[in-house]
C-alpha cells in the first residue's frame, strides 16, 4: 500500500477504522520510519495535551480527526545515514498537522469554556438581581408605614398599590385583562401633573407585580395602555389612577 506511511497521523489520533488499524500495526512491525515519526507524534501530542488546555466540546473532536484524515502528509524520507540523528518532532510535516489541529482544538476549547463562564456570570448576577428585588418587595410589604390603596381598571380589573414612605418605594400589583394584541400596560408616576414612567409590561401581560422606587415625591400612580414596548408619555386616557398622598 503505497500510502500507508501517511496514516501515521491518523493512528496516532485513533482516527483509523478497524481495518486500517490493523494493518497499521501490521505494518509498523516492519517499518522503522514509521515507527519513529509514532513516537515522535505521540511526543507532540503529550507536549500539548498538559493540564493547561481546556476540554473542547465533543462536537470538535470530530471535526479535527476529519481535518487530519483528509489532510494529505509528505511521506517520510528515509535518507541514508552513517549515524543516527535524533529527529526533533517540530521539523515532520505530520506532526505540524496533528499540532496545529490539536491547537485549533485546544484554542476554540478554551474560548468555548469563557462563554460558558460569562453565561454563568450572568445566570448568577440576573438570581443575585431577582434575589434582591425579592428582599426590597418584602420590605416594602411589611413596612410598618406601609399604605394600601386600590382602583378599578377602566373595562374590568384592579390595580393595588401599597406604599412605603420608609422605603421610598411601591409594590403595584395589577389583575386585569389583556391590553390587546401587540398593547402593553404601563405605569406612571405623577409629580405636579408630570408623569414619569415607572415600568412597562410585557405586550399582552394582564397580571404583574412590579416593584417602584422613588416614590416620595410622586402625588398619584397612573396605568394606560400603550403600544408594545411602551410610550415615553401616556396614552390618554388614564384607566387607573390612585393617590399615593
Amino acid at each position: 500500500m503505497s500510502e500507508i506511511h501517511s496514516l501515521a497521523g491518523p493512528y496516532v489520533l485513533h482516527a483509523l477504522d478497524e481495518s486500517e488499524r490493523e494493518t497499521f500495526i501490521q505494518h509498523l512491525r516492519g517499518c522503522q520510519t514509521c515507527a519513529d515519526e509514532v513516537a515522535e507524534l505521540n511526543e507532540t501530542v503529550a507536549r500539548l495535551a498538559d493540564d493547561a488546555w481546556s476540554v473542547p466540546p465533543p462536537a470538535l473532536r470530530g471535526n479535527v480527526l476529519a481535518a487530519v484524515r483528509s489532510t494529505r502528509q509528505i511521506p517520510p524520507a528515509r535518507p541514508v545515514r552513517s549515524r543516527r540523528e535524533p529527529t526533533r518532532w517540530w521539523r515532520h510535516p505530520a506532526a505540524l498537522t496533528v499540532a496545529a489541529c490539536l491547537l485549533v482544538a485546544a484554542l476554540v476549547g478554551g474560548a468555548t469554556w469563557a462563554v460558558q463562564e460569562q453565561r454563568l456570570r450572568d445566570e448568577r448576577a440576573t438570581a443575585q438581581a431577582a434575589q434582591q428585588e425579592l428582599a426590597r418587595t418584602q420590605a416594602v410589604l411589611t413596612a410598618q408605614d406601609a399604605t394600601v390603596r386600590t382602583a378599578n381598571v377602566a373595562g374590568g380589573g384592579k390595580v393595588t398599590v401599597v406604599a412605603s414612605p420608609s422605603q421610598d418605594a411601591a409594590v403595584i400589583l395589577l389583575a386585569s385583562h389583556s391590553p390587546g394584541e401587540q398593547k402593553a400596560y404601563q405605569f406612571w408616576l405623577i409629580e405636579d401633573s408630570t408623569p414619569h414612567s415607572a415600568g412597562v409590561l410585557a405586550a399582552g401581560q394582564a397580571t404583574a407585580t412590579r416593584l417602584v422606587t422613588g416614590v416620595s415625591a410622586a402625588d398619584a400612580m397612573g396605568l394606560t395602555v400603550e403600544p408594545a414596548g411602551g410610550s415615553t408619555t401616556p396614552t390618554l386616557p388614564i384607566i387607573a389612577e390612585i393617590p399615593m398622598k
